[in-house]
C-alpha cells in the first residue's frame, strides 16, 4: 500500500478538472493504486458535483464541466480495466500489470518492448510530447544505480510503478509519489535487486547539480 501521496491541493485540482493532462494522468494512475486517495478524491468530486448542480448552467464553462465529468471515470482499479481497453492491449501483447489504468491506455505495450533511450544509469521513454512546457517520461532506473544528482526549476512528481528507490532517507515503492521542487537536490537510488520503473512529470526543466555533471547543463536538456 502506498505511503507517499500527492499533496491535498493536487487532489483537489484533479477533482475539479483543473490539472493539465500529464499531471492528471499521474494522479489518476496513483488513484488506481491507492484506495485511500481514491476515497478522498471521490469525496472532493462529490462536493464539487453538488456545487455544480447549484449553479446556473449558463455560468458553467462547458470545457471545465466536461473535464470534471471525464475525471470521474478516469481512475479505474488496476484489477478491473475497461473491457475495450483490455481487449486492445491483449491484441498488442500480454497485459503488463505493472501499468495500471489509465496509464496502460497511454503506453499500450509491455514495458520491456518500449523504445527506451539510454541516459546512463537511467533509460527513458517520453509520453504526451504535445504538451509544451511539461515533460512526461517513463523512467527505468537500473538496479542498484543512482540517477544523476539534480535539482529542479519547478515541480517534479514521480510515481513508482514497479520496484522502488531510496531518496533522502525515504523509501518509495509501488504506488508512492515523490514530490520534488526547486528546493530539492537529490539522486534517487534504485533497489539493488530490481530495476525501478516510474512515471515522472516535470513542469520545468531539471538541472544537473553534481560536482562534475553540473557543467553539462548548457549542453543537455532534461
Amino acid at each position: 500500500m502506498a505511503k507517499h501521496h500527492p499533496e491535498t491541493d493536487l487532489l483537489l485540482e484533479y477533482a475539479a478538472g483543473s490539472l493539465s493532462e500529464p499531471f492528471s494522468l499521474l494522479v489518476a494512475t496513483h488513484l488506481a493504486l491507492c484506495p485511500g486517495c481514491r476515497e478522498k478524491t471521490g469525496q472532493y468530486e462529490a462536493v464539487g458535483g453538488a456545487m455544480l448542480e447549484n449553479l446556473e448552467s449558463t455560468d458553467i464553462d462547458d470545457r471545465l464541466r466536461d473535464k470534471v465529468f471525464a475525471q470521474l471515470s478516469a481512475h479505474v482499479d488496476i484489477d478491473a480495466p475497461a473491457h475495450a481497453t483490455t481487449m486492445q492491449n491483449a491484441a498488442l501483447n500480454e497485459i503488463d500489470m505493472r501499468l495500471p489504468q489509465p496509464l496502460r491506455s497511454y503506453v499500450k505495450d509491455n514495458l520491456e518492448h518500449l523504445n527506451w533511450k539510454s541516459r546512463g544509469p537511467v533509460d527513458e521513454v517520453k509520453l504526451l510530447t504535445e504538451h509544451a512546457g511539461v515533460t512526461s517520461r517513463l523512467l527505468k532506473i537500473k538496479a542498484g544505480k543512482a540517477m544523476p544528482r539534480h535539482t529542479h526549476d519547478g515541480t517534479e512528481l514521480t510515481l513508482v510503478l514497479s520496484g522502488g528507490f531510496t531518496d533522502q532517507g525515504l523509501y518509495f515503492g509501488r504506488g508512492d509519489v515523490e514530490t520534488a521542487s526547486s528546493q530539492t537536490d537529490h539522486a534517487p537510488v534504485a533497489d539493488d535487486d530490481e530495476d525501478c520503473y516510474c512515471l515522472a512529470i516535470n513542469d520545468q526543466r531539471l538541472r544537473l547539480s553534481g560536482p562534475i555533471t553540473r557543467f553539462l547543463n548548457p549542453f543537455v536538456r532534461l
